[in-house]
């Protein structure tokens, strides 16, 4: 929930051209008032990782999904026409704790808390508040809402690609990734079959009443389209977890739509790890882009913690030189699982005693 108690703007006379310009955005459902976005973040017994982005345009959360081409293509494109805003001061609340971060040149900011003391299991409410830096006494300009996810001290934890691992996206094909995302929504795109099933088992494998595994969700694709992954997780029912995505792009950049340089997605992964020390992970992906590269180092960095590996099957070009990356994950170890349907991968879980048969 985003609130802006300081909408200047809005008090101001508009000239002719900003009248036109505003009744623009609103057809195109954009807001041009700050906006501060907090992604679901996490923690540990020692520090709670709060993160989001500061918009100076921004687009109206979508509420109704029809299934039309022309309306879907408007809805996805307006998610690249947001505007950030570098610099700014933002300060971030939880319970009688702050801490103030600029946001980078893209809008972003990341900040890790310091914990006072250790917090329960579950999700709790952070807040962060952009900050005035021309007007004195201090403003706020607008504020928003999230919360961090504290997991339950389960045996394991999950990591998972989205695209082409368990939302179809053809992201080996540029051209068909682009209609995909372009034409379809939230609600029309589809999980592979038996995908969402697996997830939820993986989600209780071991876990002991009333707690489950958590998962986090890492990918590729870029922060524009949080809300709309949020919305494909939640309608099919996939485990609630954590989403950490790319870099913001552009309306120049769609292009280039879940591209990114995979040293960063490596980094992401490498930081949920440590601050897990204690608990083993699942890595879920596919072989449509760098999974199995990525995840092959990630085990080679720390193979007494990552329990198994499942790498779907997409491009069958690839499979050569992921088989050869598959068997150097086992060599050290570690069970991997590379399969073409969802039912193998269920299998494989019971199998290794993960999930029962």
């Amino acid at each position: 929930m985003n609130r802006n108690r300081h909408p200047a703007s809005s008090k101001q006379n508009l000239s002719l051209k900003g009248k036109i310009n505003r009744q623009f955005l609103t057809w195109l459902r954009l807001t041009d008032q700050p906006v501060v976005k907090i992604y679901r973040g996490f923690g540990n017994d020692h520090k709670l990782i709060i993160h989001g982005h500061v918009f100076r345009r921004s687009a109206i959360p979508r509420k109704k999904f029809r299934d039309s081409p022309l309306v879907n293509l408007l809805a996805v494109i307006r998610l690249f026409l947001v505007k950030p805003y570098p610099r700014a001061t933002v300060r971030v609340h939880y319970g009688e704790q702050t801490a103030q971060i600029q946001t980078d040149p893209d809008g972003y900011f990341r900040l890790d808390l310091p914990l006072q003391q250790p917090l329960s299991p579950g999700w709790h409410p952070v807040r962060a508040e952009l900050l005035s830096q021309m007007i004195s006494p201090e403003t706020v300009l607008a504020e928003g809402d999230g919360k961090v996810l504290i997991p339950h001290p389960t045996r394991f934890i999950c990591i998972s690609d989205i695209d082409d691992t368990f939302l179809i996206s053809h992201s080996a094909t540029i051209t068909k990734r682009l209609m995909v995302l372009l034409t379809e929504n939230a609600h029309s795109r589809e999980p592979f079959e038996g995908v969402v099933a697996h997830y939820q088992l993986l989600g209780e494998a071991d876990s002991g009443p009333e707690a489950t595994n958590p998962f986090f969700y890492v990918s590729s694709s870029e922060w524009n389209l949080y809300d709309y992954i949020l919305e494909f997780s939640r309608k099919n029912g996939l485990p609630e977890g954590v989403y950490l995505l790319s870099q913001l792009k552009q309306l120049a950049q769609v292009l280039q739509t879940g591209k990114t340089k995979h040293l960063t997605k490596f980094e992401r992964i490498v930081r949920i790890i440590e601050t897990y020390p204690v608990q083993q992970f699942i890595l879920l992906g596919d072989d449509s882009q760098q999974d199995p590269v990525i995840y092959e180092s990630i085990v080679r960095h720390f193979p007494a913690q990552i329990r198994c590996v499942y790498i779907r099957r997409i491009r069958p070009k690839k499979q050569p030189q992921t088989q050869a990356l598959v068997d150097k994950i086992e060599a050290m170890g570690v069970s991997c699982c590379y399969f073409s349907n969802s039912s193998e991968a269920h299998q494989h879980s019971v199998k290794i005693g993960l999930i029962p048969s």
